[in-house]
């Protein structure tokens, strides 16, 4: 009975992150340092899917919907609809955000970013309210290989019944004009806790294609692991 338990609840919060896509500009979970100018929208939609059944993390899949604006000042804000997730009832979650670049070093190419997230559970909510809060720091080199790391913390219920901290990370290598490879990580067991590498596709300057492979750092042999797909878009 335990067991059960223990892995219910692991799978609980696995499907819980497949819809906790981070409303800003990322590498692929990780917050990058990028900001929109005043004025600009990005919109994208984040798939994740798991195609086979295994002893923890069974078939599934979800949907993201999210955009984000540039409102001046080294500021972004976002929205995304988390919560959307095959099979089972869906979890509507709505999360706005904020990223703000308070530090910027052109000549070195150096940046640094804090941000939060709020996540507000409006239908079958286990929780009432809940944050992600960050700051990140990337330093690019040869202007085609930028680093980022970082710290993060999440409020009790979001990632795992208890409140956690730790370290994220990211890397990304800039190929030619259309193909980037990458990957992030974030420390810890819990629903967010994933390395994930992959690729960035941009067949046109407005449109952005995301390809990775989410690998749990618990219980990634018992089937913690799952594609991911995003399509983002430029609006202006």
């Amino acid at each position: 009975m335990k067991i059960i338990i223990r892995n219910f609840t692991f799978l609980f919060f696995i499907l819980a992150f497949a819809a906790v896509a981070n409303a800003q500009q990322t590498i692929f979970n990780v917050p990058s340092t990028d900001v929109l100018d005043k004025g600009k929208v990005y919109g994208e939609l984040d798939a994740a899917f798991k195609p086979n059944n295994q002893r923890d993390v069974q078939r599934f899949s979800s949907f993201v919907p999210r955009v984000v604006v540039g409102v001046g000042g080294n500021v972004e804000i976002g929205l995304n609809i988390n919560g959307n997730i095959q099979p089972g009832a869906d979890a509507t979650t709505l999360v706005p955000t904020v990223k703000y670049r308070f530090y910027q070093n052109e000549k070195n190419d150096v940046a640094v970013v804090a941000g939060t997230n709020v996540f507000i559970p409006v239908r079958n909510r286990t929780y009432n309210i809940g944050s992600y809060s960050y700051v990140n720091a990337s330093k690019t080199f040869n202007e085609k290989t930028r680093l980022t790391a970082g710290g993060y913390f999440y409020s009790k219920n979001v990632v795992a019944t208890s409140s956690r901290g730790g370290a994220q990370f990211g890397v990304e290598h800039t190929v030619n004009s259309k193909f980037i490879v990458a990957a992030d990580y974030l420390t810890g067991k819990h629903a967010n806790g994933y390395f994930t590498p992959g690729v960035f596709y941009k067949p046109t300057p407005k449109v952005t294609g995301y390809f990775g492979y989410s690998i749990g750092n618990d219980n990634a042999r018992g089937g913690n692991n799952f594609f991911l797909f995003e399509i983002g878009y430029n609006f202006n």
